[in-house]
């Protein structure tokens, strides 16, 4: 997730991120372009989920997880699940708002229970539910769907559930004001949708295990009204139009959490790209505006200058998805950025590409080691920001030193911060700096081969801040207890080389 700062700063980076401000109407925009932005007609109704369809993974196994209970939202997600595969049939009607949707959850119980529990918001009517092939009894909360049907340890069960409605977006736990229309689904006055779930937010629109150190792999079928398109995370694999509905099938290869899954409903028109090492790229603009996609055709370069510092890109695809909003986030395989002039940036690029080695190839096992994510990805969007202003990275280390004390006492220490204030500054530019004293102290060699080990080491998996400090214990050879404990728990900067 891109940063964009609550209150003001140090000028220089006031400048430069307030840019991500700018959301809602176009001020600038014609009545005629207003009038470009049709509602398609017809109703739309998904279709059914083919239980032996091709791109149905067959073996499981690399989606089984270690899941636990948050220790941040622990009011979300269940460690009794262990989703595998979500099969989603969603289909969208812009006229109405509404959803029709069904979906085949495979889900793994980690231990013996009486029921089953998921998220899922009760805006949305299930219209059939069943657990392999059997109807089964439901209670419903705001949030929670709990299903009575015994499971046992280790053994795998299908869930399958229809429903419609038109989904509600949900309160975001922070004070930045590009989540000020809540997390999970949101529909535009133009009756788009975009879909933004971090820390949460997924279960606005399907029955989930809203936790990230569940895993799972996903196969997507979007029915919406031609001339509009269903976006989602992984490959497009099929794009049909019968009776003027167009249907889009995407499938994600590897196994995602529930907070990198993107799905938009809207009038895109896609680039094709392609980087040095071969990874198809595709951005997804607005048809009716190509220059809001701002800078996002750098994405290639980017994705070589990344993989200098981190290896090869960690998945088959990637895409840029651009919605008419304000905010960015790192969705697996499919990036969803706002249509500002900073969050389509190259620098923006940077950050939620390299979210794809550090956040979505490995990621936190559990909320409070979101800095794991963040201040990596915001390092190297330093390094890359210092290369192109012609300055070192220590000259830019200083620049966002000045200002970080300011940010622990906002939001408190990066690895112990106020739930209510999520993904402020205090993730990303004290652990940012993290990384630089490390580097500082144990050298280029060490530290860069440490940057490229970790997603390859831990590939489609998940960890914790336990897990990450041995790691790098083990590999330098040096005590890092004090080290890390300074950085990510203290009430002010610690002192700096």
């Amino acid at each position: 997730m891109k940063f964009r700062p609550v209150r003001a700063l140090v000028a220089a980076v006031l400048v430069l991120l307030l840019l991500a401000a700018c959301g809602g109407a176009d001020p600038d925009e014609s009545e005629d372009d207003a009038d470009r932005r049709t509602t398609p007609a017809g109703s739309a109704t998904p279709e059914t989920p083919d239980e032996d369809g091709p791109d149905a993974p067959d073996d499981l196994s690399g989606a089984v997880s270690e899941t636990r209970e948050d220790s941040v939202y622990p009011d979300f997600g269940d460690p009794l699940v262990d989703a595998l595969h979500y099969d989603l049939s969603l289909a969208w009607t812009p006229e109405a708002d509404t959803l029709v949707a069904t979906e085949r959850l495979t889900f793994r119980a980690t231990a013996d229970a009486e029921r089953v529990q998921l998220d899922f918001d009760d805006a949305l009517a299930i219209d059939s539910l069943t657990i392999d092939g059997e109807d089964a009894t439901y209670e419903r909360t705001e949030k929670d769907l709990l299903v009575d049907h015994a499971v046992a340890a280790d053994q795998q069960y299908v869930l399958e559930l229809a429903y419609s409605g038109t989904p509600e977006s949900y309160d975001a736990p922070t004070q930045r004001s590009d989540f000020a229309e809540g997390v999970g689904w949101n529909i535009t006055d133009e009756h788009e949708v975009w879909t933004i779930q971090e820390p949460y937010g997924a279960f606005t629109w399907y029955a989930t295990n809203d936790q990230p150190a569940d895993k799972a792999y996903y196969d997507f079928t979007l029915t919406v009204p031609a001339p509009w398109t269903g976006i989602a995370n992984g490959e497009l694999t099929d794009t049909t139009e019968t009776d003027g509905l167009r249907t889009t099938t995407w499938h994600l290869a590897e196994p995602a959490a529930s907070y990198l899954v993107t799905v938009a409903f809207a009038d895109y028109t896609p680039i094709e790209l392609e980087s040095s090492s071969g990874v198809p790229i595709t951005i997804w603009g607005p048809t009716d505006d190509p220059a809001a996609i701002g800078e996002t055709e750098y994405a290639p370069e980017a994705m070589d200058w990344l993989e200098q510092y981190l290896g090869p890109y960690p998945f088959d695809t990637f895409g840029i998805l651009v919605y008419d909003g304000s905010s960015g986030m790192e969705t697996q395989t499919m990036v969803t950025l706002g249509a500002t002039e900073y969050s389509t940036s190259r620098e923006v690029v940077v950050h939620e590409l390299a979210h794809h080695w550090y956040g979505d190839t490995v990621t936190p096992s559990d909320w409070i080691d979101v800095w794991m994510n963040e201040g990596m990805a915001m390092y190297l969007q330093g390094m890359w920001e210092a290369e192109d202003e012609g300055i070192t990275v220590e000259e830019k280390m200083d620049s966002w030193a000045e200002f970080e004390d300011e940010e622990r006492a906002y939001a408190g220490p990066p690895a112990d911060y106020d739930p209510t204030n999520f993904g402020s500054g205090n993730i990303y530019f004290g652990p940012a700096l993290m990384w630089h004293e490390l580097r500082e102290r144990v050298g280029d060699d060490v530290f860069f081969a440490l940057l490229e080990d970790w997603p390859a080491d831990q590939e489609n998996g998940n960890a914790d801040r336990a897990e990450y400090e041995a790691f790098i214990e083990r590999e330098t050879g040096e005590e890092l207890t004090a080290f890390f404990d300074d950085w990510l728990l203290g009430e002010r900067t610690p002192p700096r080389e």
